[in-house]
């Protein structure tokens, strides 16, 4: 599991309130680690979505031997509003257009009324400028992935974009 998705899945099982009886997007999914914590701590609809087909073959199985019920979908939802009352999203902005695309998704369902929460160990192209710390946690990684063992990483809320004055 990525640094940002171990911090954000803590946070949610820390905080149940944020998810409970709510429907949760997990954004780029990966293992479902986070959509596993979701639902472990109450959501009401939990959807894990990834553009890789290993990523939803893993949610699948690791949302069994969780006990959990985990919708899973190989679709890339950039630009679309199916509702979600919390969207999710771990370890995102490593790359910059891909950064700057999902940004401005997220900013669009944060402004409708979504809950935006991000998990991430301080990647380039973070937004910090446009986000809300909520969490730091340490947390354990593979120097496969990281260039550390342990990985200081943070959750974050999207803020919603100030109203426009005229």
């Amino acid at each position: 599991a990525w640094a940002g998705g171990q911090a954000l899945a803590r946070y949610l099982l820390d905080h149940p309130d944020v998810v409970a009886g709510k429907r949760v997007l997990d954004f780029a999914s990966g293992s479902g680690l986070v959509a596993i914590a979701a639902a472990l701590a109450g959501a009401q609809k939990v959807e894990a979505v990834d553009i890789d087909v290993f990523a939803i073959e893993a949610i699948g199985i690791n949302a069994v031997a969780n006990g959990v019920e985990v919708t899973s979908r190989q679709v890339n939802l950039i630009g679309v509003d199916e509702g979600w009352d919390v969207v999710l999203a771990g370890d995102i902005c490593y790359e910059r257009d891909l950064a700057a695309a999902v940004t401005a998704w997220l900013e669009q369902l944060r402004n409708r009324g979504a809950s935006v929460l991000i998990g991430d160990p301080g990647r380039s192209y973070l937004p910090r400028e446009k986000l809300t710390a909520l969490a730091t946690y340490k947390v354990p990684v593979t120097r496969e992935l990281e260039d550390s063992e342990i990985k200081t990483s943070h959750v974050w809320a999207l803020r919603a974009a100030a109203a426009e004055t005229r």
